[in-house]
């Protein structure tokens, strides 16, 4: 049986998948790799393979996943994750990803071959769930923490909202092609995991574009419309609009009168899209009963605009993550993690910045630091 033949002859099976790897041009790997990695996959497959003997096959799933891919949680899913993280930290591609896979299902069969080890069909089946499984999860932590760091880059560069949509075609793109490659490489089925994978990705990216489109074109008319603005018409315009919103989240939106003599020079709607997005974030998360303040003063030739909530304050690590994409720190997980990216590149594009303090114990202050202007006479 196989799991008879892997299990006498894991030392071999390991030994030459290292030889595999150091013989790769730009292949390295760290010494935990060496002692971890081969033989904890190796340890998963002969787990499968002896459950799938017993009265109750269908228990190996919870080691080696379903076929086919899809959500669940499994021992291969979880190390084959690690494995991706792993390979993008070492700089490497995809390409690494799939042949390090590849190695050692080479090293089964040319052993098995060398000492006319014989395999059932069935056992080739589970070889190879086992092996599409940890590739397609493999690729994905690789693709995500790649797209993780793009996504960052991104959103710290870019200065108009519609770079954010176009990082997001993209991030779907990256996947999609991550998968393709995998498949490819790896001689896979698209039926199986990975091709789960490559259908999900391209799902999206039509939904995506179909979406975005008439935003885009939105966008660029409005990047273009930069003028000088009353700041007490902008405070009021916003304060009349969120306080129904303020009401429907049970808690009330207060903002004193603003000196009519300030003014901004930058693209209204997208500064008026900003606060919004942090006054819907204040709303999400501030206690029920408690108050939302709006402020917007004068401090030398700097106009602040601020959002104080009442949410209790922030947990240890919160504030240096929120304004990544897709962050979200709550329990209320009813949006996608967007809206304080979006905001901060809003304020990015107008010469400003957006920045969060701490009130331990209390609640944050978001605050809009632009440039001040006068208002033409």
């Amino acid at each position: 049986m196989m799991h008879d033949f892997l299990s006498n002859n894991r030392i071999e099976l390991a030994r030459r998948c290292r030889v595999k790897v150091g013989e790769r041009v730009g292949r390295s790997a760290t010494e935990a790799q060496l002692k971890d990695g081969i033989p904890l996959f190796l340890q998963q497959l002969i787990q499968t393979l002896q459950i799938e003997q017993t009265p109750t096959p269908m228990d190996s799933r919870r080691i080696s996943g379903p076929a086919g891919g899809g959500i669940a949680v499994s021992e291969v899913g979880v190390s084959a994750t690690q494995h991706g993280k792993d390979l993008w930290g070492l700089g490497l591609t995809v390409d690494q990803v799939v042949h390090d896979y590849g190695d050692l299902c080479q090293s089964i069969t040319d052993l098995a071959v060398e000492r006319d080890a014989p395999f059932t069909v069935d056992e080739f089946r589970t070889l190879n769930r086992c092996l599409d499984n940890a590739i397609a999860d493999a690729v994905t932590a690789f693709g995500f923490q790649r797209d993780l760091v793009q996504a960052d880059a991104s959103a710290l560069e870019s200065s108009k909202r519609m770079g954010f949509l176009a990082h997001e075609l993209r991030n779907l793109l990256g996947t999609a092609s991550l998968a393709f490659s995998a498949a490819k490489a790896g001689n896979l089925s698209l039926g199986g995991a990975t091709g789960s994978i490559l259908e999900r990705s391209l799902s999206g990216l039509e939904k995506l574009i179909s979406s975005s489109l008439e935003d885009v074109r939105a966008m660029r008319s409005k990047a273009a419309a930069a003028s000088v603005f009353s700041l007490a018409d902008f405070i009021t315009e916003i304060f009349a609009a969120a306080s129904l919103s303020a009401k429907q989240h049970g808690c009330t939106l207060r903002a004193p009168q603003v000196d009519p003599a300030l003014a901004l020079h930058g693209t209204r709607d997208l500064l008026i899209a900003a606060v919004a997005n942090l006054l819907q974030n204040a709303f999400k998360f501030t206690r029920p009963g408690t108050e939302v303040m709006l402020t917007a003063v004068a401090a030398g030739d700097r106009i602040l605009i601020a959002v104080a909530d009442q949410c209790g304050g922030l947990a240890s690590g919160v504030a240096e993550t929120m304004f990544l994409p897709f962050s979200q720190s709550g329990a209320d997980r009813t949006g996608i993690g967007l809206g304080l990216t979006i905001a901060k590149q809003s304020v990015a594009s107008n010469k400003g910045e957006l920045t969060v303090r701490n009130v331990a114990g209390h609640g944050c202050v978001f605050t809009i630091d632009l440039p001040r202007n006068q208002l033409p006479t």
